[in-house]
């Protein structure tokens, strides 16, 4: 008998030990945060690969680094660039087009100067100032060859970061893919992808959509299971500009005018199959209005969307379109 309830034992201990368990590495990155949960038989820890992952992509994409390959783009140093940019520059041209010009990369130097930007600028802009730098505008004046940038004067500046976070969350998606791992959540500042289910909790990845609160709490309008898909969310309660009229203006600026978007909208999440395209469309529909992201979306049914607006009472209304999954 002894022997038997030692065997029991054994089987117990192995069964437990055996079982898959959630590894979850967290850490600061992009001036915000990113966190992953993935499943693996051996537990094991992929954070030394998720920060050289996000040094390389740094440091060809980061405005914020004098050094990066983006940067030395923009001071015309350099036109040769490597794959990451490559892959984010064709999925900006995509979006680019798809919603003639709306998302614009080439918008940098105005960011810059509203001080929405990597480059503070002291100098109060006037309408001048704002024409003068419509002049380097316009995506379509730069060209890809392979690997190779070819612009037209006067010469661009390039600025992803309305996309660059949403591809960094692929990027860890497909390496964790690529170790067999069929079971994940990679979170990079609320840009999300997830696949397969959360096996501690034996049920699928539950996330949630931040309320628009402008003073800086958090709580959810909305809290659902995000299924073999990504989302990205684009808000302007957080980083606006106010007119002396008490007039919102969005982070986001207008490719058209050169000027911040006045929108009503105050959260846009998208969902696709990727977290590149979720991000890009999330920062579009931003500066595009209701009626035209309504419009878009009756052609683009691969795409979905929940929007949270103010009327004109200034009450808060939510709209879904193509299905977004809330409950």
């Amino acid at each position: 008998m002894r022997y038997y309830y030692l065997l029991l034992s054994i089987v117990f201990l192995f069964s437990c030990k055996s079982e898959p368990r959630n590894t979850s590495v967290s850490g600061p990155i992009f001036g915000t945060f990113y966190e992953v949960t993935y499943t693996s038989k051996n537990s094991r820890n992929y954070q030394k690969s998720f920060d050289s992952i996000f040094y390389i992509i740094n440091k060809s994409m980061s405005n914020y680094q004098a050094n990066s390959d983006i940067s030395k783009v923009n001071k015309h140093e350099l036109n040769v660039v490597d794959s990451h940019f490559v892959k984010v520059f064709n999925t900006s041209k995509k979006i680019y087009k798809e919603t003639d010009g709306v998302f614009d990369p080439t918008i940098g130097k105005l960011v810059n100067a509203w001080n929405f930007g990597s480059e503070k600028n002291k100098t109060k802009l006037d309408s001048i100032k704002v024409d003068s730098l419509m002049r380097f505008v316009g995506f379509d004046r730069i060209l890809l060859n392979n690997n190779t940038l070819e612009k037209k004067e006067p010469k661009p500046y390039i600025d992803f970061n309305a996309i660059a976070k949403g591809y960094a969350v692929d990027v860890i998606g497909e390496f964790l893919e690529d170790k067999n791992i069929k079971n994940y959540m990679v979170n990079i500042g609320g840009e999300l992808r997830s696949k397969g289910k959360n096996i501690e909790k034996q049920s699928g990845w539950t996330i949630g959509i931040e309320n628009p609160n402008f003073d800086g709490s958090q709580s959810y309008d909305q809290v659902f299971v995000l299924k073999n898909k990504a989302m990205a969310t684009s808000g302007t309660y957080r980083k606006f500009k106010l007119d002396d009229n008490g007039n919102r203006y969005a982070h986001i600026i207008n490719t058209k005018t050169g000027y911040p978007t006045r929108t009503n909208i105050l959260s846009v999440s998208v969902i696709a199959d990727n977290c590149t395209l979720a991000d890009g469309y999330a920062t579009a529909f931003q500066a595009m209005g209701i009626e035209n992201v309504k419009q878009f979306l009756i052609k683009h049914n691969e795409l979905s969307a929940y929007l949270i607006f103010e009327n004109e009472l200034k009450e808060l209304q939510t709209l879904v379109l193509n299905n977004f999954p809330i409950n």
